[in-house]
């Protein structure tokens, strides 16, 4: 399973590259390391907002490629710290305009305590980095553009999850992030690393949990689960010690999101859980934007086009083995009662409901084969 692109690139944060930084700044070497480890996924999670659209995509494309090839003390190295700040500065301001750069800083130097000036100079240093580090990552995992295009938008809620809960309520408070959009990928995500426990686990929890109180749905519950099985396995790898996000706590909504699917979901080059992934982000933008007749009609594109997935995936789903196919059933399971509830609200929708009926119909039928193993 590949690592999620926030820990790719904290782990090109070695203490050494800390230290410059801090040196730089002016700043504690723990201060610097808390700032660092808010502002790498948050400027991720900008990036992940940034290739929405295929023409940001096609900027984030360009930009990459663009970037020089050495380490980030490399980098520092040539370009001195502060020659490298201001080129940061004025790429991201290029990327995500001057008044996002402004708000961006301003919560991470509120987060970290070091102000909007060192968080700005922060963001200009980090900004070259992280772009190296996910050139050097599509590089070495053979990826062409679209195919690091595709994994910024399908961890997006990953990305989100990394975000220290301060800053994350700042930023989402700002408008850069929406943290209420991750709860249904997070389950996938974790699903993906951790399929074989993760059914039973969220069962108990759901059983426990449902003599304490019936209002919460299983898949708050299962996701909630699932989010601590996948925060488990990454804290196994024995990377060489370097500079890390905090993990997320258990209080915090699961926004994890599928990464890259284990081997066994791969088939003819195609990452299954992935494609669930975008079927799902093309659902849950339609369904709840159903609210009459004509929001139904204007929807309907976008349902066909998650039915279209989930018909590929069903096809591709024959090749995969026993154990793949039972983990591709758990990741439907995962998602679709929410699924179901966002469809019954549609036709339950006045005007709505005999519109998006059929395709609705057929969209339970594709998600209820998928589900069974």
């Amino acid at each position: 399973m590949a690592a999620s692109l926030t820990s790719v690139v904290m782990q090109f944060l070695t203490p050494e590259v800390i230290s410059q930084i801090a040196s730089f700044l002016g700043l504690d070497r723990a201060v610097t390391q808390k700032a660092a480890a808010g502002t790498v996924p948050s400027l991720l999670a900008g990036l992940s907002d940034l290739v929405e659209s295929p023409t940001g995509a096609n900027q984030f494309s360009r930009l990459l490629s663009q970037q020089p090839t050495g380490s980030p003390l490399d980098l520092l190295r040539d370009a001195g710290a502060k020659g490298l700040a201001e080129t940061g500065t004025s790429m991201l301001a290029g990327l995500f305009g001057g008044r996002t750069m402004e708000t961006m800083a301003q919560a991470i130097g509120k987060f970290a305590g070091v102000g909007d000036t060192g968080a700005k100079s922060l963001l200009g240093l980090l900004g070259p980095i992280v772009l190296g580090a996910l050139g050097q990552h599509q590089r070495a995992s053979g990826l062409d553009a679209n195919g690091l295009v595709s994994l910024l938008r399908s961890q997006k809620d990953q990305i989100v999850a990394a975000i220290p809960p301060n800053l994350s309520d700042q930023l989402g408070a700002a408008g850069l992030i929406d943290r209420a959009e991750a709860g249904v990928r997070s389950g996938m995500a974790a699903a993906s690393g951790a399929a074989s426990g993760a059914a039973s686990a969220a069962q108990r929890v759901s059983s426990t949990a449902g003599r304490a109180s019936t209002q919460w749905p299983y898949w708050v519950l299962a996701l909630a689960v699932l989010g601590g099985l996948a925060w488990y396995a990454l804290q196994g790898t024995g990377q060489q010690k370097v500079a890390e996000a905090p993990a997320v706590t258990t209080t915090r909504p699961a926004t994890g999101t599928v990464g890259m699917a284990p081997s066994d979901l791969t088939v003819d080059g195609v990452n299954l859980a992935n494609q669930i992934n975008a079927s799902v982000n093309t659902l849950k933008t339609a369904l709840p934007s159903i609210t009459d007749g004509p929001a139904a009609q204007a929807a309907l594109p976008k349902i066909n086009d998650a039915i279209a997935q989930l018909n590929d995936i069903s096809t591709k789903a024959a090749k995969l083995s026993p154990e793949g196919r039972s983990t591709l059933a758990k990741l439907i399971l995962v998602v679709k009662p929410s699924i179901d509830q966002m469809c019954d609200k549609v036709l339950d929708t006045p005007g709505a409901g005999t519109i998006a009926k059929p395709a609705i119909d057929d969209l339970r039928a594709k998600l209820d084969a998928l589900s069974k193993a």
